[in-house]
């Protein structure tokens, strides 16, 4: 196990103090369980680390956008970093300061943007010069400001799977860093906008912190630049995308991030922004599943459980390594095995090539490090429910998100009344 609060007690696996199995058995299965203590602590980990300068963790709401994870992180004075206009009205639900929200994502919309200006968030981060003519043009006809900054493509590589490195010129996201000065130049003109930041995010899981020694150099290369043609930049933000601990990754942590970032941005006037996401909240939960059935088949083993790909995209979307663990440790042989879901594809898996004894039926099986991209990700594929989500915290367990039903599974469908003639 990766977090303490995650942990074997008396032969059984506990989320803080409660049994996977006593969950498995009132809240039914496949059930995603988040610890708000590892939320609380990860969070603490980022807040400790970088108090000798000026800063704000906006946490990464597109990793588990759920009311009470983002109010668990609002209540401690968290950011949050959105991407989406359903992003920014949960964001405010949960309980976020407006001043303390930034929207970032290549694809806004004009009514996004106007959500976020009349909002009073704190910054919109741009990626192109059509989307700030387009910020410019909303903010012209709301006659509000606009505070933003643009999104840097350093052309620094960094993370672990290609579809989430997000900082050189082969990606889609940002402004290559040679380009930005006429782009600034002509915001500083308009009555509406304000540039008060420069932005970088350069990847996800990125386990090493060198990658972010090249971007911050980009970065405040560019700030001296833009001082020079009188566009004074307040707010530094280096992204997020700090690693875990999936599979032996030994992820560098933030302590490590700030001893390489503190050195070189302290005494510059600049306040810190980073946007971690997965580092938060990856590691606070777990996708709890059962065993339906075990078979055979020319010499290979299947474990088939009642969660699915459409329940973790992971494995079948990045061919991801999730640690799966029993409720109670297997004490037969240990057998080589695939763990495998109902979903009628033959890349609907959960674990492959894994090594423990073989679980028997109605065994409760505990997915670990899902808390980030496991249910924001998931869907209703071969019309299947999507599962319950619980809080624990100590002794206390609170449903967070119930689980969907089959009449939620037809809501907005219709049948023409053409087709029943």
């Amino acid at each position: 196990m990766k977090t303490p609060f995650i942990a074997y007690k008396q032969g059984r696996l506990h989320i803080e103090d409660i049994p996977v199995e006593t969950l498995a058995e009132r809240f039914e299965t496949p059930l995603y369980v988040y610890s708000r203590g590892t939320i609380e602590a990860a969070f603490t980990s980022y807040q400790k680390a970088f108090t000798e300068i000026p800063h704000l963790i906006c946490y990464s709401l597109k990793a588990n956008s759920n009311l009470a994870v983002a109010a668990t992180l609002a209540r401690l004075g968290c950011g949050a970093d959105i991407v989406s206009g359903g992003e920014l009205r949960r964001a405010l639900l949960a309980g976020f300061s407006a001043g303390h929200i930034i929207f970032s994502g290549v694809g806004k919309t004009k009514d996004e943007l106007a959500l976020a200006i009349q909002k009073n968030i704190r910054m919109i981060n741009v990626e192109s010069e059509e989307e700030l003519r387009a910020l410019n043009e909303v903010a012209t006809s709301l006659k509000r400001p606009a505070p933003f900054s643009l999104r840097v493509n350093p052309d620094v590589r960094a993370g672990g799977h290609p579809h989430i490195s997000t900082g050189t010129p082969k990606n889609k996201f940002g402004v290559y860093h040679k380009d930005i000065f006429p782009l600034y130049e002509w915001a500083r003109k308009q009555p509406f906008l304000r540039p008060v930041g420069i932005q970088a995010h350069i990847g996800s899981q990125i386990t090493k912190v060198a990658p972010y020694k090249r971007a911050l150099a980009v970065l405040l290369d560019l700030v001296q630049r833009l001082e020079t043609i009188g566009c004074g930049i307040e707010i530094l933000d280096l992204g997020g995308g700090l690693g875990v601990d999936y599979h032996g990754d030994n992820p560098q942590t933030p302590q490590d991030l700030a001893n390489l970032i503190l050195p070189q941005v302290k005494g510059r006037g600049l306040q810190l922004f980073l946007e971690p996401g997965r580092s938060i909240i990856a590691q606070a939960g777990v996708l709890v599943t059962k065993v339906l059935y075990r078979k055979g088949a020319g010499g290979k083993q299947f474990v088939i459980v009642d969660a699915a790909m459409n329940d973790l995209a992971r494995p079948a979307l990045y061919d991801a390594y999730h640690e799966v663990i029993e409720a109670r440790p297997g004490k037969g042989r240990k057998v080589t095995l695939d763990i495998v879901g109902p979903v009628c594809e033959s890349g609907d898996y959960l674990a492959r090539e894994r090594s423990m004894a073989l679980p028997k039926q109605g065994d409760v099986l505990a997915v670990l490090t899902a808390g980030a991209y496991g249910f924001s990700m998931s869907s209703q594929y071969n019309s299947r429910r999507r599962a319950a989500e619980v809080l624990v915290h100590g002794k206390t367990v609170d449903v967070v998100r119930e689980r969907e039903s089959y009449d939620d599974l037809l809501k907005g469908e219709t049948i023409p009344e053409s087709l029943k003639k």
